[in-house]
């Protein structure tokens, strides 16, 4: 295969896009931490690479006694930080590696989360178990159905609980993966809806990354019969030097990079 067909913007089954994920960040699951740990914090939590965390947000409403579930938790650094805070959390994951490694940070801070693994789009718990679902770039940009993910989180909610999610802003998609100058002219259309695709020589699927428009967000929260409470974009702070990908201070610093949604369960 030539480079431009191993990766660029393809359709691809949805089967073999949907379950990329599990494989990939297995294989990726330390060069990750690796390179973002310190920034994220042995039991920190922030929303994304700007870097603005739930203590300052504070999206997830008070937590102190809620039962609380991350979906496409890693290595399960945001819910260490809201266990020390008194919320009871259970973290899931896909990826068996990011799961072993978070027993690794779990030994590490002193803070113990039960995990379990499981795709989002199946959750191994009952109806109204949890206060508060959330995820912090997990799980949504992975797979091809993202609305298995909101009826997930909306069937195992409480009447009243929060559904939280972060991705990458949906503005982005049009511009390159680029944190330079070249990233901040488009190139693309933002309603183009091709996975991004990475795949091996042999032609399987190794990585799939899809987009959603703001207004497909809104349709599959909708659909999941949540309600749209909030969209925060955070901007980027002046503190924040780091490059993490396509993220930086220098497109940070004109194009929105992060868009978080609060959704409610009535």
């Amino acid at each position: 295969m030539t480079t431009d067909e191993r990766s660029g913007y393809h359709h691809v089954p949805h089967d073999e896009g949907g379950t990329a994920a599990r494989t990939w960040w297995d294989a990726h699951a330390q060069e990750y931490l690796d390179e973002h740990g310190a920034f994220l914090g042995d039991a920190g939590f922030r929303w994304g690479p700007e870097g603005l965390t739930e203590a300052e947000a504070g999206l997830l409403g008070p937590v102190r006694g809620s039962d609380v579930l991350e979906v496409g938790a890693g290595a399960a650094h945001c819910s260490r930080w809201l266990q020390g805070r008194g919320a009871r959390v259970v973290a899931c994951d896909v990826a068996h590696a990011m799961l072993t490694a978070a027993t690794t940070l779990d030994r590490r801070s002193g803070v113990r989360v039960p995990v379990v693994e499981a795709d989002a789009r199946e959750l191994p718990f009952a109806d109204g178990t949890f206060d508060v679902v959330f995820s912090s770039y997990g799980a949504i940009p992975f797979v091809p159905d993202a609305q298995r993910v909101h009826a997930e989180a909306a069937r195992v909610l409480r009447p009243g609980g929060r559904w939280v999610f972060s991705v990458t802003h949906p503005v982005r998609w049009g511009f390159p993966d680029d944190p330079g100058t070249r990233g901040l002219t488009a190139h693309r259309s933002y309603f183009d809806r091709r996975p991004y695709v990475e795949r091996d020589a042999s032609g399987r699927v190794e990585y799939a990354e899809y987009h959603r428009t703001l207004g497909d967000h809104v349709r599959e929260i909708a659909g999941a019969g949540l309600r749209l409470r909030d969209v925060v974009e955070p901007q980027w702070p002046t503190w924040n030097t780091q490059v993490w990908g396509g993220w930086g201070p220098l497109r940070g610093a004109k194009l929105p990079g992060t868009a978080v949604f609060v959704t409610t369960k009535d």
